[in-house]
């Protein structure tokens, strides 16, 4: 209850006169914290004791015309929080509740009421706007319920009076943010809305009216339910396209720019809504990004627009492909907006920060923009037009022109790296010239280039031009006058090298490690930087090659990491950290281990320094200390308990996210750039990038420990494992997921390694159970939420391995769960396949949208992958009890047996039944009508992959099918004929799906001899003996032979043992390979059964063996 002095003071602030509550809405806004805090908690006090008289009151404040202005403002302010209270930030805060149902029905009705005629009171703008939101929050809730009747009507009305523009923009505001709610309820109204909208995005006197027209228009189609419906708003496109030119005709670019924001969005959302009218629309957008006497920000939103409709890929495949004149044209308006930069001392003298010295605004949005263009159009549209424009721009007297088509070169690799390659020679030579000109930045762009390229068209690159590339870089860095570009030449050595063998980099090595050496004892720090970064990708590329380097490199190293102590040295001596530990690892354990010990003890004293937040070091130290842990091995485990309590610090980060509404003014600091934005539904989401990064770091860090130091790593799991297993299902960052996906495995492995040894500090396998029912149960979950198809083929892997791991400690309920879980997978990844079906319907869809689908169908087959390796070690483990799940599933796995689908999906669906009929063995003979006639089909399939799984699968049920395979040994018996006598059987594609066929022709002598002809098969299976690719098939084909031979098998041997000296020679042969083709053990028998015979008898098989094969069978037998 509130107290007596409470009440009087609510009284005061509501009663009749509304000075008092004006004074309160005042010193809510006062400058003095006290006076506003005192306020603040007089609010909330009202709030809680009197909601209806205070939201009445605030609403008659809105709407009254004589408040003043500010006031008025701070009241729709108020009203908006208190009908829609945003979630606090903290956690442990009870949610707000909303004013809404707490009003009587008199209440609500009146505040309704105030809302529509502070509306008509025609508030000054900003207020207006504010009015709108509190509007626009309360029928969000409302409308759904059906319980603002009087709403539509007024707004319609409203949105109908050219003659009150204030009004009428306000009301199709309104309309804009409520298409969502609406645009059900209005179907049976589009005509009207048409209409209504035509009118108003034609309006006589108010821009203003057109651009509210132009957001309703563009929310209501993306809120529209079907095409149809969207097509009866088709026409009003021309009137739309007219609102902004009208703007710019009048030169009001700021409305101008407001329109081309809802285009943009109408491009991303619906871009088959500008299908039928879109060479006019993407026409006028060009004209305005060639407009040079515009704003530069009108420009770019108009070359957004064209950008993001060539991004549209799966609303609209391949529809601005099909208009090659306006790609063109733009890409000649990014060229030329490239050209922004101009001479500027500060880039010349090298210090970071001023790296885009004298780039202007064009420049930037340029670079970033050819990015997407080339990845969304593609090479073979991208690269006609670039050798175009390229020749021209090169051939020009202006260094800028120069440096613009190297750029694009650079910029637009990525996307057109497969039509690059095949003009390889052309690109390169572009390239080096541009090593050559008289302008340091033309050099620095050049060397830029090649730094790119490196990355995008590597290995090629590498393989075909090292000869020529390294020589340049090498020659860039003799630069002094020129520190940035000596820098760059450095930083693209590294790209360079991260693309290329020990080979082709060895020869290079004295001339790069040597400049690079110099560079290290240059005076600018960003030299330093670029030579420290570049030594490091050498030593890694060149692994023990870079040897011969270490005693001159590491000296150098080791003074930069104990002398680069200040501040502005930050980065150097992260660098030097980082380089120390890959040359490490490429020279080895013996070569570094003095060196390490120095070294750690420098990180263990950083360590426990204090250092700021932004420190660059924290994380390089962090990836130094994983690497040395990979180079020492168990040596490094004295350091562990260093190392872990801070990176598991960096692991526990929260992420730093401020939420606000997507309609809200509060922004977020949109400058700093380190904070990403993203918005999700109604709420726009901010997010610091560098404590993510950390963060990402630190997972990846555990995941190596826990990998390299397997039982080593035991100490620390209780305290890894509750960190890693919520993110699984961290969707703010892919690499902390993806880290944590990693580590699984490699937890469970190190807990069970540790039991198994003894190392566990007394807990026994019930720990690892335990272990193995957290993790497992969070990865199905976190499979089951998973949005990205590559992640999913992640999470399947890490849990098939935490299946082997764990194996019968998997209870039934677990078993259950993943089963489930992978029926989700199939049913998921079948609807994402259907709808690629769909694209490939589009009226526009082409050749490299036709690529596109196949890359992420190969995403697709990498998900069926894990299931049947999943699957496959479910079998394993649980045989015979796990069929009434692979019952469940057979539904979804039988039909990839089909001939409509791929040729791994078919392999993949064949040996899940290869698994189920080997391990289950007569549990599985009710499964032979089903699946074998597909094994007889596929054993003669086009692909060789499917072949070998089918004759492998053939083999297995020869095995172990017994009576139920028996009438199908005719048929099995021609399929594989067919296989082994094809011409092409051995050829090197072939030759495994031959391996298998001729194991499974041997099962079938074996255990189906009374159903064969003995005279033909035999000598024909003996004759395909011994074989020699599939390792594993050879071991046991030999085996089998060995064993029918020690029983003196009468058929095997021959009428009169005429098969012998053919026998004898496979088994020379198995013995002459060693243990490849052969176990320990068959082959020590293989040597007794040969010691039988007599010893001329033996010299006259072994005559058709070479000398030296005689000779060490001679060696052999003597032993």
């Amino acid at each position: 209850m509130a107290s007596a002095e409470d009440q009087a003071a609510a009284a005061a602030l509501l009663g009749g006169d509304p000075a008092a509550f004006d004074a309160l809405l005042s010193t809510l806004m006062s400058a003095s914290n006290a006076d506003r805090a005192a306020a603040e908690a007089a609010f909330h006090r009202l709030r809680g004791s009197h909601p209806e008289p205070l939201a009445l009151r605030l609403a008659s404040s809105l709407s009254a015309p004589a408040t003043p202005a500010e006031l008025r403002a701070m009241a729709a302010v108020l009203l908006r929080k208190l009908l829609s209270p945003t979630p606090s930030s903290d956690s442990s805060a009870a949610a707000p509740v909303p004013l809404w149902p707490l009003l009587s029905p008199a209440g609500q009705a009146a505040l309704k009421s105030h809302l529509l005629s502070a509306l008509q009171s025609d508030p000054p703008k900003p207020i207006a706007k504010k009015v709108c939101d509190a509007i626009s929050e309360l029928a969000a809730l409302l409308l759904p319920e059906n319980t603002w009747a009087e709403l539509l009507p007024f707004l319609f009305q409203a949105a109908s009076t050219p003659e009150a523009p204030n009004l009428q923009e306000s009301a199709l505001l309104i309309f804009a943010r409520l298409a969502d709610y609406i645009a059900e309820s209005l179907l049976d109204h589009l005509m009207t809305i048409h209409n209504l909208l035509a009118s108003a995005l034609a309006h006589q006197t108010s821009p203003d009216v057109r651009i509210a027209a132009l957001s309703a228009a563009v929310n209501l189609v993306q809120c529209l339910p079907t095409n149809a419906d969207r097509d009866k708003m088709q026409d009003l496109l021309p009137a739309m396209m007219r609102a902004l030119t009208d703007c710019l005709n009048s030169a009001q670019e700021a409305s101008a720019q407001e329109a081309l924001e809802l285009l943009v969005e109408l491009a991303g959302a619906e871009p088959r809504f500008l299908r039928r009218q879109i060479a006019d629309v993407a026409g006028a957008m060009l004209q305005i990004a060639e407009a040079t006497q515009l704003e530069d920000g009108t420009r770019h939103l108009a070359v957004e627009f064209v950008i993001t409709l060539a991004e549209a890929r799966e609303r609209a495949p391949g529809m601005m492909r099909r208009l090659p004149q306006f790609v063109g044209r733009l890409f000649q308006v990014l060229m030329q907006m490239l050209l922004d930069v101009e001479e500027d001392a500060a880039w010349h003298t090298a210090e970071t920060e001023d790296e885009d010295a004298g780039e202007g605004n064009n420049y930037g949005v340029a670079q970033e923009c050819l990015d997407r263009l080339a990845i969304a159009i593609g090479g073979n549209a991208i690269v006609p037009i670039a050798s175009e424009l390229l020749p021209q721009y090169l051939s020009a007297p202006e260094w800028q022109k120069h440096h613009a088509a190297l750029i694009t070169l650079a910029q637009i690799a990525e996307g057109c790296a497969k039509v690059m390659l095949k003009n390889l020679e052309q690109v390169v030579s572009m390239i080096l010239n541009g090593f050559q000109h008289p302008h340091p930045r033309v050099r620095w762009a050049a060397i830029n280039a090649i730094g790119q390229l490196s990355t995008d068209l590597g290995p090629d690159l590498q393989v075909q031009y090292h000869q020529k590339v390294l020589p340049a870089l090498a020659n860039a860095m003799d630069d002094f006058q020129n520190p940035r570009v000596q820098a760059h030449a450095a930083s693209a050595i590294l790209n360079f090298s991260e693309n290329c063998t020990p080979e082709i980099l060895t020869p290079y090595l004295d001339g790069i490690v040597g400049k690079l050496l110099v560079l290290l004892q240059n005076g600018k720090q960003m030299v330093q930087e670029g030579a420290l970064t570049a030594l490091a990708s050498v030593a890694d590329s060149s692994q023990d090659h870079f040897n011969k380097y270490y005693d001159a490199v590491m000296p150098y190293l080791k003074a930069i990491l104990m002398n680069a102590t200040d501040k502005s040295n930050r980065m150097l001596r992260a660098k030097s950290m980082e380089c120390i530990s890959l040359v490490g690892m490429a020279v080895g354990k013996e070569k570094f281990r003095d060196d390490a010990k120095q070294v750690m003890e420098v990180l263990m004293a950083l360590q426990g320094t204090p250092m700021e937040t932004d420190d660059p070091i924290t994380s390089y130290m962090l990836q130094a200390w994983a690497r040395l842990c990979k180079c020492l091995g168990q040596d490094f485990l004295p350091y562990m308990s260093v190392v872990m309590p801070p990176l598991l610090q960096s692991a526990q980060l929260k992420p730093d996210v401020t939420i606000t509404s997507a309609e809200s003014d509060d922004e977020i600091e949109s400058d700093d750039d380190s904070i990403e934005t993203i918005t999700l539904g109604d709420k726009r989401i901010g997010i610091r990038t560098s404590v993510l990064e950390e963060k990402a770091t630190a997972c990846n860090m555990l995941c190596c420990y826990a990998d390299e130091l397997k039982e080593g790593f035991f100490p620390w799991i209780d305290q890894v494992a509750p960190t890693l297993v919520p993110l699984l299902k961290f969707y703010f960052h892919e690499e902390v997921r993806r880290a944590a996906v990693a580590a699984m495995p490699e937890l469970l492995r190190s807990a069970k390694l540790a039991v198994e040894k003894g190392q566990a500090q007394g807990r026994d396998e019930s720990y690892v159970k335990q272990l193995s029912d957290y993790i497992i149960p969070a990865l199905v979950e976190a499979l089951h939420k998973e949005p990205e198809t590559e992640m999913c083929s992640s999470m399947l892997d890490s849990l098939n391995e935490c299946m082997q791991l764990s194996g019968r400690l998997l209870d039934e309920n677990q078993v259950r769960a993943i089963s489930d879980e992978i029926k989700n997978v199939i049913i998921a990844s079948a609807t994402r396949k259907r709808d690629r079906v769909e694209r490939t319907k589009a009226e526009d869809f082409d050749a490299d949208e036709g690529e596109l689908l196949k890359e992420e169908n190969e995403q697709e087959e990498e998900v069926f992958d894990q299931v049947g390796e999943c699957l496959g070690t479910l079998i394993k483990t649980f045989k015979a009890s796990f069929l009434p799940f692979f019952d469940e599933l057979s539904v979804y796995i039988t039909p990839m047996l089909g001939k409509d689908k791929t040729a791994e999906e078919r392999r993949i669906a064949i040996c899940i039944f290869d698994d189920i009929a080997e391990q289950c063995r007569e549990s599985a003979l009710k499964y032979y009508d089903t699946y074998v006639p597909f094994l007889l089909e596929a054993s003669n399939d086009d692909n060789s992959d499917v072949r070998q799984a089918a004759v492998y699968g053939l083999g297995v049920c020869a095995e172990f099918g017994g009576h139920v395979f028996r009438p199908l040994v005719g048929e099995a018996l021609s399929k594989l004929n067919n296989l082994i006598r094809h011409p092409e059987a051995q050829h090197p594609d072939n030759v495994m799906a031959y391996d298998n066929a001729v194991s499974a022709l041997g099962k079938i002598c074996q255990f189906h001899r009374d159903g064969i002809d003995v005279t033909q098969i035999i000598p024909a299976w003996l004759g395909c003996l011994p074989i020699k690719d599939d390792k594993i098939e050879a071991k046991v084909v030999h085996d089998q032979l060995c064993s029918m031979v020690e029983r003196s098998d009468a058929d095997i041997l021959g009428p009169h043992r005429q098969y012998l000296p053919k026998i004898v020679s496979i088994f020379a042969e198995v013995l002459c390979n060693g243990k490849e083709l052969a176990t320990d053990e068959t082959t020590a028998r293989m040597v007794n059964v040969l010691k039988t015979f007599p010893p001329d008898f033996l010299a006259s098989s072994f005559s058709s063996l070479q000398p030296q094969q005689q000779l060490m069978l001679q060696s052999i037998l003597s032993t």
